[in-house]
């Protein structure tokens, strides 16, 4: 798990909770003037996560305003680049960063510079739901800084090209930190700082300026990402899948190659993880092993037990079992606990 700290406004007494986000946030960000119309019974909640000297904060909060103005950039400038990304349930954000207004829907992003004057409000009534990442803008060459300056407060879209994949991973990360380790931190900061690069290059058609690293690992996150959304097509292969990104399967290969995995055992480690937790699944378990198969990508229910035996030492059905009992033999505990006189639990 990554380092995490959570914070939640309704810890503490209404009258304290804004002065107590007030003091959150400039710890996280560069001091910024905030303020909200809510500010007498104000609830936010946010976690930070650290991703080495990046940090991330998924948060959901009540419509408020956020001001970093010249002063507070003469009294010291941390130097960070700001992204956001806005997420379902969110209002609409309005951006004035560099003279210009944008406005931030869900599935958007947006770049900020925190040696820059900027002004963001969600809209009355409204919440804001999102993640930022502060990224001190030393992790980046000179040459991207500059392109990064171009981009500054304008709209970009979460959901195609490069956009989409950082949305994923950004959204994956923070919903699945139990499942990183301290360890993989410096992997999981070069990714976002590819994908940032991506968004940057791919919107001002820069792409040729970028190292032959940084393309070929973008090249591999847009496949990846491509992959997670059609795992569940049989007719997903390395083929299909170098053709859809007018690359031959041999380039292809090498991609995977550097990362010490082929093509098609990505595809079906992906297909079986899936169909694994889907078996595991209780609200799934009178679904027959086959239509699980079927919507995992597996064309043969044959192929499809042999593979999974391969992989997890048991047939689906065995594995499905034996999740159930687990299950049922937990929920049977949790009846019997001691009640709250203290006497002994009956014997299971």
């Amino acid at each position: 798990m990554l380092p995490e700290t959570v914070l939640r406004t309704d810890d503490v007494a209404p009258d304290s909770r804004f002065d107590l986000w007030r003091e959150a946030m400039t710890a996280m960000m560069p001091p910024m003037h905030i303020s909200s119309q809510h500010s007498s019974d104000f609830w936010a909640h946010t976690r930070l996560l650290t991703l080495d000297d990046v940090l991330l904060w998924p948060v959901a909060m009540q419509a408020s305003r956020y001001r970093r103005t010249p002063e507070l950039i003469r009294r010291g400038d941390p130097g960070f680049y700001h992204l956001t990304l806005v997420l379902p349930g969110s209002g609409r954000l309005r951006v004035d960063h560099q003279g210009l207004r944008h406005f931030s829907l869900v599935s958007d992003l947006y770049i900020l510079d925190t040696s820059q004057p900027c002004d963001v409000e969600v809209e009355e009534n409204e919440l804001a739901v999102g993640i930022g990442v502060e990224i001190p803008r030393t992790n980046f060459p000179l040459a991207t800084e500059r392109a990064i300056g171009r981009m500054l407060g304008r709209r970009i879209s979460g959901q195609e090209g490069f956009g989409a994949v950082l949305s994923h991973f950004l959204s994956h990360l923070v919903s699945r930190n139990s499942a990183h380790q301290p360890s993989d931190m410096p992997r999981l900061k070069q990714m976002l700082l590819d994908l940032v690069t991506g968004i940057v290059s791919r919107e001002l058609d820069a792409e040729e300026s970028l190292s032959t690293e940084t393309r070929r690992r973008n090249k591999f996150l847009l496949i990846r990402s491509y992959i997670h959304q059609h795992y569940h097509d049989p007719g997903l292969t390395p083929r299909t899948v170098a053709a859809a990104h007018f690359i031959s399967p041999r380039q292809l290969h090498r991609l995977f190659e550097a990362e010490r995995i082929t093509a098609a055992a990505y595809i079906r480690g992906l297909r079986l993880a899936e169909a694994r937790r889907r078996l595991a699944d209780p609200a799934l378990y009178t679904t027959s092993v086959q239509t699980i198969a079927q919507r995992c990508g597996f064309a043969s229910a044959a192929h499809f037990s042999r593979s999974f035996s391969a992989a997890y030492g048991m047939a689906p059905r065995e594995y499905r079992e034996l999740e159930h009992r687990q299950q049922l033999d937990t929920e049977l505990r949790a009846l019997v606990l001691p009640p709250a006189t203290g006497r002994d639990p009956i014997p299971v």
